[in-house]
């Protein structure tokens, strides 16, 4: 790459950060360990989404060997509610091999630090960088929309080689002595100024070295091809309630989707009914109405939600629980969207 306003461009970008960055809580220190918390939550999550969650986390997890030791439906109810669960099992994970491995000091190197559970290029390079300010890549979607408009790069980002072009050219990029504001300036660039729509580009610091600026079009970079098609799930969600004042609970399985997290049996409605479940488990109906109809959207996955309330005699097969023992379960969003119409239409009972 001959791009021939580096300095240009490293000084407007790193002194545009210093001046505006967001007061966010992950940017008032230089922990690795805090660090990497912010970046695995920031994944596929809104800033203003994460926030609280950051700092309930680090007031119950202010170190790594808190995290390490932790049980883990301690830690997931912590993570209840931001989804992608499998990324606090996994930090969790990587946590203890630091530990084991490496003296409890997360690593300062990207072979090493590479080699941690979970972490992936991304995440290596914003700890490298911001912790640490080595000048390593941090290349994630945003930091692809600005380079590509500001170096004229037309290559599919929906195509994980394509990662590798942008990579390179931030190692030529970045300011060897302010990596740590070189990398999050380009993140908060492509946050607040260069957006997919609609980019902001006369409050952009960088538009002078813009090559999609200069020509006019921004917005036709970058090139991205279309999303994965959507798969459709339809389940009846039952909840349970015995005379005991117990509800009928199931742990999702330790491998896939929402792993270890507890929900009210849910039902393919595909594969069986709720009258096959109720034999199954001896449950012996008094009562029964609809909650809650919605859906759920993950991000090649959406759930078609039928959930209903029902009262029932007790029965010893499966796990039933207590509203207070339920209260310390960690749940999926939809569950504890159910839960939350039951508590409401229950109240006083």
């Amino acid at each position: 790459m001959n791009y021939p306003y580096v300095t240009e461009f490293r000084q407007s970008l790193v002194d545009w950060f210093n001046t505006e960055k967001r007061d966010l809580p992950w940017r008032h220190t230089t922990d690795p360990y805090k660090i990497w918390v912010s970046e695995v939550m920031l994944q596929q999550t809104r800033v203003d989404t994460v926030i609280p969650y950051y700092n309930r986390f680090m007031e119950s997890f202010p170190t790594l060997d808190l995290l390490a030791e932790a049980p883990q439906e301690y830690l997931l109810k912590h993570w209840e509610g931001l989804g992608y669960y499998s990324r606090a099992r996994n930090l969790q994970a990587g946590a203890r091999e630091v530990i084991e491995n490496y003296g409890g000091i997360v690593p300062d190197n990207r072979h090493e630090i590479s080699k941690l559970k979970g972490v992936g290029p991304y995440t290596a390079g914003a700890i490298l960088s911001i912790a640490y300010n080595k000048p390593e890549h941090a290349v994630d979607g945003n930091v692809m929309r600005v380079l590509s408009r500001v170096l004229d790069i037309h290559e599919d980002i929906a195509i994980p080689k394509t990662k590798k072009i942008f990579e390179s050219a931030v190692e030529e990029l970045i300011d060897p002595d302010h990596a740590s504001s070189f990398n999050q300036g380009l993140m908060e660039l492509g946050a607040l100024i260069c957006t997919p729509t609609s980019p902001k580009c006369l409050l952009c610091p960088v538009r002078e070295y813009c090559t999609a600026f200069n020509e006019g079009e921004p917005e036709k970079l970058p090139v991205k091809s279309k999303k994965i098609k959507m798969k459709h799930l339809t389940y009846d969600v039952l909840v349970y309630e015995n005379d005991k004042g117990q509800f009928l609970m199931q742990q999702r399985p330790e491998q896939g989707l929402l792993a270890n997290l507890w929900q009210f049996p849910m039902i393919d409605t595909s594969q069986s009914s709720v009258e096959n479940f109720t034999m199954e488990y001896k449950v012996i109906v008094q009562a029964k109405h609809e909650l809650l109809t919605f859906k759920h959207v993950f991000s090649h996955l959406t759930w078609h939600l039928n959930s209903y309330y029902i009262k029932c005699e007790s029965t010893e097969l499966g796990d039933w629980l207590n509203r207070e023992q339920i209260e310390l379960l960690p749940m999926p969003v939809p569950m504890l969207k159910i839960w939350d119409e039951v508590k409401k239409q229950t109240a006083g009972k």
